[in-house]
């Protein structure tokens, strides 16, 4: 269903050029969830925009992204406009920017359908109360304005409008970020329902690995613009920052947790300053002399998971 290969892009800027993404291949087989992890500044959001070419103006993107085995970096604009929405959609991050404030729920809604001439009229709004009622919301909320729903609404609306036109793959930009843990309950719940109901590929993205490994069926964890690790949801992780960012989220009613919590000390590396060797290296509890040059790339490490790691396989 969508395939990159060597996906890179750098941002142009007053002082020269940032790579926010370097070199990532991944793919997302028909009907498979596929979970993006990584913290702030690992480069997450830019593969997600890349894959629609909703990067700003001053990104340069490179490699290829293969949407139904048509490389959508190569498409005409009449072309990639047909493709998103249709065959791919996108669930933004924030769904109170992603919504135009002084239009009604409904009309948002419809609006794909109406720029795709998949229905129009009576039939549009008959297709805008299924789609709603998909998503836990009531029909006479096609009336209302963002600004009277709650987070958790809009964000429905956001899914609702990401199936209109029935794509084939959803991208989800952590479409949980912003809600209460009771909320996000509520959507990740809706979203597996969605993916077993209508057989959709996903990319989910988060920085938190239990909300990923709830949904997805395999995933992948970015640092510093590059994949250190992709494997299965359950099972061990065996790249040192993959288990580091598992290690991180407190446990709810753990007192050791809670006084003495597990991290990582320092800060991602700066993009245009980037360490020789392994990139994370200098923060890694259990690096070697050899990671300070040896730039490791994915390789098997048993139970269909790969890891950038010299260590894997000790």
């Amino acid at each position: 269903m969508l395939e990159l290969d060597e996906l890179t892009v750098r941002y142009r800027i007053a002082g020269g050029e940032v790579p926010a993404v370097r070199g990532v291949s991944l793919s997302v087989p028909a009907g498979e969830a596929l979970g993006l992890a990584g913290e702030s500044g690992s480069g997450k959001s830019s593969v997600a925009l890349a894959l629609l070419r909703l990067l700003p103006r001053s990104a340069d993107v490179g490699g290829r992204v293969l949407l139904d085995d048509e490389d959508v970096l190569s498409m005409k604009w009449g072309r990639l406009r047909a493709v998103r929405w249709s065959s791919a959609s996108i669930v933004f991050q924030g769904a109170q920017h992603g919504l135009n404030p002084v239009r009604r729920i409904g009309d948002q809604i419809a609006e794909p359908l109406l720029v795709h001439k998949l229905a129009s009229g009576a039939i549009a709004d008959q297709r805008v109360q299924e789609l709603l009622s998909q998503v836990g919301l009531p029909a006479w909320r096609a009336r209302s304005y963002p600004h009277e729903l709650s987070g958790g609404q809009r964000q429905r609306v956001m899914i609702a409008m990401a199936l209109a036109c029935e794509p084939q793959l959803i991208i989800a930009d952590e479409p949980t970020t912003a809600l209460d843990l009771m909320v996000q309950a509520q959507v990740l719940t809706l979203i597996r329902r969605l993916i077993a109901d209508h057989g959709i590929s996903l990319l989910m993205i988060s920085h938190d690995l239990s909300v990923l490994a709830d949904v997805c069926d395999r995933l992948a964890v970015m640092y510093a613009g590059r994949l250190v690790e992709v494997g299965p949801s359950s099972g061990e992780f065996r790249h040192p920052y993959s288990r580091a960012l598992a290690a991180a989220f407190p446990t709810v009613g753990d007192p050791a947790s809670r006084l003495a919590p597990r991290g990582l000390a320092g800060d991602p590396p700066d993009p245009q300053q980037l360490p020789g060797g392994c990139a994370f290296h200098p923060r890694c509890p259990v690096a070697l002399e050899t990671c300070a040059t040896s730039d490791v790339q994915l390789r098997a490490s048993g139970a269909g998971r790969t890891a950038a790691c010299v260590l894997v396989g000790e």
